[in-house]
């Protein structure tokens, strides 16, 4: 527990965890998950987003009202590529709402149905759909947790194609090793929606054989330098929090260009707190500067030493 959380919000975590936990432990994966979408919390905030079913691929279209960048977003929701519900198509409302800007959401392959390389195949499936009709120039990707992963293992997959990179890649608390990796995993526990288990427990979901190996299904062992820029947030009290910090390190060591903020009392995911929580409107905030930066062309460097934001 935080001591400086209030009551909802330890209530909060503490109900989605539960809700995790017992989805998991399930003995049937498909009934976990109607138990986990049973009964999700969200916030007041209103998203004047409209929603349709995309036309020849698996996935859904979200179109703001008010359309304020010229820019397409490619999304690709979390859940430890094993969960997709409605916690998910109200992210990404979230995003084409705060953004201004259409969102397109593939219903991607998941986990332990169908492990590696259906989410790897899905990912670029997805890109090829859009970018028959949109310059990659105008494309942000952006992925929470394990879309996060998705989405830094999406641009090494382009570079092996040989295929344009988009204008920017924005990881939300991502997934960035498929292994046990750093302190926050456990140490977080008490203080986080995932559990550093449930994590250990995806990656072998991903890779149930061990066939492709933890290196090579985990964006920290890659390289990104000339590769889409990077932007990446993260919560404190987040079990990822410590492969988060050390990929932004890695990277920013082999010259790539990225640039890290982690908001001290939130946990996974915490951007869906939206106005609840200044720290999540501030990270929102964030993620438009973000994209205005890039698009305006200026460079997104990596502000290590400025990662902590109140």
């Amino acid at each position: 527990m935080a001591d400086d959380w209030d009551a909802d919000m330890e209530t909060g975590v503490r109900f989605v965890r539960h809700q995790f936990t017992t989805a998991m432990k399930h003995t049937d994966i498909a009934q976990g998950r109607l138990l986990f979408d049973s009964l999700q919390t969200q916030t007041d905030d209103v998203y004047e987003v409209s929603v349709s079913v995309a036309k020849g691929i698996n996935g859904h279209w979200y179109h703001p009202k008010t359309h304020s960048r010229d820019v397409t977003v490619l999304y690709f929701h979390g859940g430890g590529y094993t969960f997709h519900g409605g916690v998910s198509g109200r992210f990404a409302q979230m995003l084409a709402h705060h953004i201004g800007a259409k969102v397109f959401a593939p219903d991607y392959r998941l986990t332990p149905e169908h492990p590696h390389p259906a989410q790897a195949e899905d990912a670029m499936t997805a890109w090829d759909y859009l970018t028959d009709t949109i310059p990659a120039a105008q494309i942000v990707v952006i992925g929470d947790s394990a879309g996060g992963h998705m989405a830094l293992m999406l641009l090494q997959a382009l570079k092996a194609q040989n295929k344009s990179q988009p204008a920017l890649c924005i990881g939300l608390c991502p997934w960035t090793d498929i292994g046990a990796r750093g302190a926050s995993l456990h140490e977080n526990d008490s203080t986080d929606l995932v559990q550093g288990w449930m994590a250990v427990q995806f990656g072998r979901w991903l890779d149930p054989e061990n066939r492709f190996g933890r290196g090579a299904l985990s964006p920290i062992s890659y390289n990104y330098v000339d590769l889409a820029p990077l932007y990446l947030q993260a919560g404190g009290r987040e079990v990822l929090r410590d492969m988060i910090i050390e990929f932004a390190q890695i990277q920013k060591a082999n010259g790539a260009q990225v640039r890290l903020d982690l908001w001290p009392d939130m946990p996974h995911d915490f951007q869906a707190y939206d106005s609840y929580k200044p720290s999540a409107t501030a990270a929102l905030a964030r993620l438009n500067e973000a994209i205005d930066m890039q698009l305006s062309a200026n460079e997104l460097p990596m502000q290590l030493q400025d990662i902590t934001l109140v």
